[in-house]
């Protein structure tokens, strides 16, 4: 089932459910533009959909997965870390800010947004799930 954020209220609650992605990992992106070419090789050059859905995992028995949709996708910043660096993140920021809702890989993201390096995303929705089904290594998105 999936739950929509449209609250400060309902974002609190859901960070505080989920620890505030602290001791978590980004194991899986998928991005839906709505464009397409069809059989007849006509495209449909708009990006009607915009959606993102990312999968976190995170070191706790409780609520172990979600699996996260970004609708209307304005932006996504993603700046994986190589071999030689460790990816998990500690604590995460997100917040509403002009009728958007915005997501980033550090808690200082919000204070710093302006040429800031990590990994971050901007969209007009945000809904989430529990997807402890998807613990572990195997690919989801395949």
């Amino acid at each position: 089932m999936w739950n929509k954020i449209n609250t400060e209220r309902e974002l609190q609650d859901f960070l505080e459910l989920f620890g505030g992605f602290h001791d978590c990992c980004l194991k899986e992106l998928r991005y839906i533009s709505g464009a397409f070419v069809n059989r007849n090789l006509e495209m449909h050059p708009i990006n009607d959909q915009r959606k993102l859905y990312v999968v976190f995992q995170r070191q706790c028995e409780d609520l172990a997965v979600i699996e996260m949709e970004f609708s209307g996708l304005v932006k996504l910043n993603l700046c994986p870390n190589d071999e030689s660096y460790t990816c998990e993140i500690l604590d995460a920021s997100m917040f509403f800010e002009d009728g958007k809702i915005y997501w980033g890989d550090s808690d200082w993201f919000k204070e710093q947004r302006e040429g800031y390096e990590g990994t971050w995303l901007c969209a007009e929705n945000v809904s989430w799930r529990i997807a402890d089904e998807y613990i572990g290594n195997k690919e989801i998105y395949k």
